[in-house]
């Protein structure tokens, strides 16, 4: 955590190597391979995968080679272990002519040097010196991935061949994404190609890139970072206030727990700091720059677990984290790489042995560990959990807990909301909110009860809920630890950023394109058809419905369709082919949410995720359509001796209607899973759904001359596939009396035409309005 105090006695070093150059800092190790996550890479393909490792032991540089096939070199003498400094040069896979790497000083603050000061501290207010410094393009500088790029970095997040920066003959610079997977950004927004100058911050994956005099300094954020929280006030409709002007500072690889009574407001503080609903006044600083204004970028960076589970739980570890991978690494990602990096997450949380294990099976400690690796994949600086410890005991609880720990070791700020108070000396600091959002402590938990006066948290949490006259804001602002804790470490504002040159204002930057989405959707129907199909109930169910239904309306069929049998029969298939996609999507939505909202802020595409749906459970109710009319049909005699379809035979025409009847079906059943709050609520409306078919279907009611009802019914997808099942066996002529007052019943071509386009158009709208239901549970700022 940055607020402890130490010292570093090693000097921070300009590390260069044939195509790159970077400041490196004694509070890191730095990997040096061809591996694409290494800190150094060395495309040769005589260095190791992991090469060696260059660290700080002892006060000064130590260079490790690390098993290494084809060995390290300094001064021609192979070497497992070496003392380094400024003046060193050293060579890797051979002596004679293999990759080097040069060690030398940093310009000191008193040393003659044109090197410009930290472009991201005159901008942003961060003071981290710059990870590498090179000379501004003549040309052209490609980023990316790949070994063939002039500037290239290891972050997975980043694609092979990621943006371009290009020269301008008038002095301009411009930034130009390369199709990239996760975009590239310009002052926190996304772009696809626009002007830069002196001022602006160039986002791409983990590393921002700033102009800087005739230099491009990047700066690469490996969680060494900064979380200032300054006034933050959310109020809803009434003046009811949930968040009270609450200030405080997260150093760098902190654990923060926010505690507090039920109702005190800390699941709205979760919300303000991820950006899902942001708050109404006040600002998030994420390491100097707005949260809010730039959260299309810096979403990417943050990490998010919710207190429900965001995996599909019917799935192996393994599996659950290899999908996440593809939805969130570009899609020229290597199998191999994604899959390494889930191999690495899944070892860091301790879950190896559990590897291969469905996740359903896995205890609540360990699902939750689960969760926590599917955030990790993308390494992200800040790692925000709502209640992980909820329903554990307290042994796993503190396993839990000491996971946290370990993460903020490991070089992440992690934030974490609880209610338990049973590992609280794990973190480094403690913030407290009381009824109202109102901020009653920040600091140490180990000074919390004496500030308070309390010997146990039982008597402090008792005081929190029953004194509600004290003034516990009043109490610490006026505190030793108010001014000590935030008061004196909340940094000052942000310094305006250097003017730019005088030329002509770069042009408005063009809404970004969606990207890969294909990808997605084949990713997603993946994902979820392997979920469901481990899901041995709904399988049961999926195969049992259409046989049973079918088998009871071929009971009421008998061997022929006649006036004493034909409309029970239709009117039982309308039902069935309701219930049939009804029941297969109305649960789908609803269930999902958790993972839908935390997959959306990370760069989810919303149509795609319907999409997905859409396809999955289409082809399941279709299937189950064909499986029920072909059972309850075939072999029966259709209507009167010499009936025909309009287009087809009777029974293919049929069975195409009510295959339509169940998919719109199954869209209407979508519209009530996204509207919805709680899955409980989906089956009596479902019981709902079914009823008013059999109502508005036109089977028992005639209402062709009922002015409303026969409005009402346009909108009942049974009334236009029972209209279709009639036209095509023609039985306005063999009930007169019923049907042939009823335009919609008529043996045409136009008629059955316009009964199944209405179910097409029903379908239609109702994929509109799920879209718009989904939009709601998005994080805020997205729908700004």
């Amino acid at each position: 955590m940055a607020e402890r105090e130490f010292a570093l006695t090693a000097p921070q070093l300009v590390l260069e190597t044939d195509n790159d150059s970077k400041v490196i800092s004694p509070g890191h190790s730095y990997a040096v391979g061809r591996d694409p996550t290494s800190d150094v890479v060395l495309s040769d393909p005589r260095v190791s995968w992991h090469h060696a490792v260059l660290h700080v032991g002892d006060g000064h540089w130590m260079l490790d080679d690390t098993g290494s096939t084809n060995g390290t070199f300094c001064k021609g003498h192979r070497v497992e272990h070496l003392d380094v400094g400024p003046g060193y040069t050293v060579r890797f896979g051979s002596a004679s002519d293999g990759p080097r790497c040069t060690l030398s000083a940093v310009a000191g603050p008193t040393a003659v040097s044109d090197r410009p000061p930290s472009a991201l501290t005159s901008i942003t207010g961060s003071h981290r010196p710059p990870t590498s410094v090179r000379p501004l393009p003549t040309k052209v500088i490609r980023i990316g991935r790949a070994p063939d790029n002039d500037l290239v970095t290891g972050d997975l997040s980043v694609s092979r061949h990621h943006a371009e920066l290009r020269a301008h003959a008038d002095g301009w610079y411009e930034i130009v994404d390369l199709e990239s997977h996760n975009g590239t950004y310009l002052n926190g927004r996304p772009v696809r190609q626009a002007l830069v100058g002196s001022g602006d911050l160039i986002g791409i994956g983990h590393s921002e890139f700033c102009l800087v005099g005739d230099q491009l300094q990047e700066f690469v954020d490996t969680g060494d970072i900064d979380l200032d929280v300054e006034g933050l006030s959310v109020e809803v409709a009434g003046g009811r206030v949930l968040l009270d002007d609450v200030t405080f500072p997260v150093g760098q690889h902190c654990l923060l727990a926010v505690a507090g009574p039920s109702g005190a407001g800390k699941s709205t503080l979760l919300n303000a700091l991820t950006g899902l609903r942001p708050a109404d006044r006040g600002t998030v600083r994420y390491d100097g720059r707005d949260l809010y204004r730039e959260y299309a970028e810096l979403r990417q960076r943050i990490g998010l677990v919710p207190q429900d589970d965001i995996l599909h739980t019917q799935l192996t570890v393994r599996r659950a984290l290899g999908y996440a991978a593809e939805l969130r690494f570009p899609d020229d990602t290597a199998p191999a790489e994604r899959a390494a990096r889930v191999e690495e997450v899944i070892a860091e949380l301790g879950l190896t042995e559990r590897a291969d294990q469905v996740i359903s099976s896995l205890s609540g400690g360990q699902r939750k560990r689960v969760s926590v690796a599917l955030e990790l994949l993308t390494k992200p600086s800040l790692l925000f959990l709502d209640e992980p410890t909820s329903g554990l005991d307290p042994g796993m609880d503190r396993s839990v807990m000491q996971m946290l720990r370990d993460l903020a070791d490991d070089g992440h700020t992690v934030i974490v909301v609880t209610h338990s108070v049973l590992s609280l000396d794990l973190c480094d600091r403690l913030l407290l909110l009381v009824s109202g959002g109102r901020l009653a402590w920040y600091g140490p938990p180990g000074e919390t009860l004496d500030y308070f006066g309390f010997g146990r948290w039982s008597e402090a949490f008792d005081a929190f809920e029953n004194q509600t006259d004290r003034d516990w804001v009043g109490q610490y602002r006026a505190s030793p630890p108010y001014r000590r804790y935030i008061a004196g470490a909340i940094p000052g504002p942000v310094p305006p950023g250097p003017p730019a040159p005088a030329a002509a204002a770069p042009p408005a930057a063009p809404k970004p394109k969606p990207r890969r989405w294909s990808k997605q959707v084949s990713t997603l129907v993946r994902r979820y058809a392997t979920a469901l199909s481990a899901d041995r109930t709904f399988l049961a169910v999926m195969i049992a419905l259409p046989f049973i239904m079918g088998a009871l309306a071929r009971a009421l069929a008998g061997s022929r369709l006649d006036n004493s049998t034909a409309l029970n029969t239709l009117l039982i298939l309308c039902v069935s082919g309701v219930l049939i996609g009804a029941a297969n999507s109305v649960r789908e939505l609803v269930k999902e949410r958790s993972i839908y909202q935390r997959e959306r802020a990370v760069g989810l595409s919303r149509s795609a995720y319907l999409c997905s749906k859409v396809v999955v459970l289409g082809t399941i109710t279709v299937v189950q359509s064909v499986v029920l009319t072909m059972v309850a049909l075939v072999g029966v005699q259709l209507g009167p001796p010499g009936t025909k379809g309009i287009f087809m035979p009777p029974l293919f025409e049929i069975t195409l209607a009510v295959a339509m009847l169940s998919v719109t079906a199954m869209m209407f059943g979508l519209v009530i899973s996204a509207l919805v709050k709680k899955e409980e609520v989906t089956m009596p409306l479902l019981v709902l759904v079914a009823i008013i078919q059999v109502v508005f279907c036109g089977a028992l009611l005639q209402l062709n001359h009922a002015l409303v009802l026969n409005q009402l019914s346009w909108l009942v997808p049974a009334r236009w596939a029972f209209g279709a099942m009639v036209a095509t066996m023609d039985l306005a002529r063999v009930f007169p009396d019923t049907f042939s007052n009823d335009p919609i019943f008529t043996h045409q071509p136009s008629t059955w035409l316009l009964d199944m386009g209405m179910l097409v158009t029903l379908s239609v709208l109702c994929g509109v309005l799920v879209s718009r239901l989904l939009r709601r549970h998005e994080p805020a700022v997205m729908r700004r």
